[in-house]
């Protein structure tokens, strides 16, 4: 089968691979009819190359039709259509049961400290083959999956994987009262349906991003818009009668805007031999952290910070005697799918798409053209927000 590949900082490829095969009894094997670059990808991309191998595979955004099943698999059958999350649980230990799949424990990473396994993510979370492929193992496939119709087209229920789910854990996490309003740091995929979320919601919607298209985006779903500049967090404020929104959404993470010393230091550790880099990266404060400051700076006192954009650094400092003083919640994590999924699937499939998943996606293409695409949304050139491919 073609698969989406690693093969170094900045360089992906499409390869010939071997067509994955049932391995435990419990699996299934999924033919990939879409599946989505997500912003996290790009952190494989840029920066995390010590925990992956040349030729390992990609991707936690699928969905596709299954194809075979194991023989202990009693809930799928061949020709169901499927989307698969993107975080590896079981749904019956003491975590999956108390709603948190992402730190499951049947699939928990233990060698490297980390919660539960991810499709086509590293090291540091099972090195699973991930999604960007024509199929897919799905471990545990009686739990990782959510059955869907098959009249819909595949853009309706594809974000369900991931970044759906993981923008209505943002705004749940943040705690925003009724009427409320929140601020949203980044309007990249996940900040998008953070900001409709809350829209949806009756919320006050703040958002900040530096792309214009970005912003024209979340414009048409009910937010507010501003540019990044140096005065933002003043200009919020003013908007909130000086206190400060009530809740702030950072879903930018570790490759925000600002500190160029700690994008160095990224870019350098990436190049280093992995036996130097691997510790570096797990032990250094190596994230840029102008979002989630601005996010401190933004929130009013007694309220809320949700962290939704990925951090990497275990020496990230943060200012603990502002965060103490203006008594600031935080709340963060891995989305954990499924807890989510009944609230959501309703919306999806709801015909007058109240969550705009219809207008989200700037780029469709083959698998094959994956490589100049990571590259675009990099860059963010072309307009591009968000990537699916389709496998021939």
């Amino acid at each position: 089968m073609k698969a989406l590949t690693w093969q170094g900082t900045r360089k992906v490829s499409v390869e010939e691979v071997p067509d994955p095969r049932i391995e435990h009894p419990t699996d299934a094997i999924v033919k990939i009819t879409s599946t989505a670059i997500c912003g996290s990808d790009l952190h494989l991309y840029e920066v995390f190359g010590p925990f992956i191998d040349r030729g390992d595979i990609l991707g936690h955004e699928p969905m596709g039709v299954v194809v075979e099943v194991g023989a202990d698999v009693s809930t799928l059958a061949v020709g169901d259509r499927v989307v698969i999350p993107f975080n590896i649980s079981c749904g019956t230990c003491f975590m999956c049961r108390r709603g948190l799949q992402s730190q499951c424990e049947t699939t928990q990473v233990r060698e490297y400290g980390s919660g539960a396994a991810l499709f086509g993510y590293t090291k540091l979370y099972g090195q699973v083959p991930g999604g960007q492929a024509d199929y897919l193992r799905v471990p545990l496939a009686d739990y990782n999956h959510i059955k869907v119709g098959a009249e819909l087209p595949d853009d309706r229920y594809l974000f369900l994987s991931d970044i759906l789910p993981t923008a209505w854990q943002g705004v749940e996490y943040a705690q925003v009262p009724e009427g409320g309003t929140l601020a949203v740091m980044g309007l990249g995929p996940v900040g998008q349906f953070v900001a409709r979320i809350a829209a949806h919601r009756g919320l006050r919607v703040l958002a900040v991003e530096p792309e214009p298209a970005r912003r024209a985006m979340a414009e048409r779903h009910g937010a507010i818009t501003f540019d990044l500049t140096d005065t933002i967090v003043d200009e919020l404020r003013d908007l909130t009668e000086g206190r400060g929104a009530d809740a702030v959404v950072d879903a930018v993470g570790l490759e925000a805007h600002g500190d160029g010393g700690v994008k160095f230091i990224q870019k350098a550790v990436g190049l280093l031999p992995d036996a130097l880099s691997r510790p570096m990266m797990d032990k250094t404060g190596m994230d840029r952290l102008a979002a989630v400051y601005a996010a401190i700076d933004v929130v009013r006192r007694g309220g809320t910070v949700s962290l939704s954009g990925v951090y990497a650094g275990d020496a990230d400092i943060l200012p603990m005697k502002t965060m103490f003083d203006k008594q600031i919640s935080l709340r963060m994590g891995q989305c954990n799918v499924k807890r989510w999924i009944d609230d959501l699937l309703p919306l999806v499939e709801d015909p007058a798409d109240p969550l705009g998943v219809m207008d989200l996606v700037t780029h469709h293409a083959p698998l094959t053209d994956a490589p100049e695409l990571y590259e675009m949304f990099q860059k963010k050139t072309d307009g591009c927000i968000k990537v699916v491919l389709n496998p021939a």
